[in-house]
């Protein structure tokens, strides 16, 4: 076999070996939870409602607490679980104040920046 030959059929070889299609089966769209205690989750996630700064920011959009309690009470199973699971993460809108901190500094550098270029 000459060299152009050997060439082609290498690249022919590779060709078809990694030309082979792939199909990906279906996937849920939300993990299946084994075993969900709505009544748990849906105490956990009222109690984190009923905390004063929570429920004043939530007073303050114009939600009542009978609008917040049917809100709750219409989520899916899964919805509220997941929302009960990382009840701690959830915050109130606005920035806290550590981001002002760091909005505070980056704004100091970019004025100190730009103080030392002009």
């Amino acid at each position: 076999m000459t060299k152009s030959k050997l060439l082609v059929f290498t690249f022919a070889i590779l060709i078809i070996t990694t030309a082979v299609p792939v199909f990906a089966g279906p996937v849920p769209s939300r993990a299946v939870a084994p075993a969900i205690d709505r009544s748990g989750d849906l105490s956990a996630v009222r109690d984190a409602v009923a905390v004063k700064g929570v429920s004043d920011a939530l007073a303050a959009q114009g939600f009542s607490s009978d609008e917040i309690n049917t809100r709750l009470a219409s989520l899916s199973d899964q919805d509220l679980h997941s929302l009960a699971q990382n009840v701690e993460q959830i915050q109130a809108a606005g920035i806290n104040r550590q981001q002002w901190i760091w909005i505070g500094i980056g704004a100091l550098a970019v004025a100190l920046l730009v103080a030392l270029t002009s």
